[in-house]
């Protein structure tokens, strides 16, 4: 089910992103799709704009996964698991690195590249945001349910 789609560029981004809030707060499980370029970081970044992060978001790419910290905001969303599975090749790898802890925790949990854990986690009600690199550096997001 299609819940919400924008067109967005780098002036309208965080007017846009505080439309998509209340649905984060309703799926703490985030599926974040979209070429490699596309502006799935900058999501994140601006998410943690609007949310209050105490810390800089940064590409989870080495890491993984990034821990957040929220102040307190009107969507009661406290903390965010940042999470960047491209460098991870198996299923198995992401198990190893404690996956599952995270998705079972507090947090909102937003997955870069989640594919892998999609079979894993098929029964589990999530929210896919689809990135579309469109003309003029204007991106295209699609939610789904």
């Amino acid at each position: 089910m299609n819940l919400l789609e924008f067109i967005s560029d780098e002036r309208n981004l965080t007017t846009k992103t505080v439309e998509l809030i209340p649905i984060l707060a309703r799926y703490p499980l985030v599926f974040l799709k979209g070429e490699m370029g596309s502006g799935k970081t900058s999501l994140v970044r601006t998410i943690g704009d609007i949310l209050g992060f105490k810390h800089e978001v940064s590409s989870p790419t080495f890491s993984i996964i990034n821990e957040y910290h929220a102040v307190s905001n009107n969507w009661g969303i406290q903390q965010v698991y940042h999470m960047d599975l491209y460098r991870l090749k198996t299923l198995q790898e992401a198990l190893d690195i404690g996956i599952l802890e995270y998705l079972d925790g507090p947090g909102l949990c937003i997955i870069e590249w989640p594919e892998m854990l999609q079979d894993l986690l098929q029964n589990e009600a999530h929210l896919d945001i689809q990135i579309e690199v469109l003309e003029n550096q204007q991106r295209k997001y699609t939610l789904t349910v």
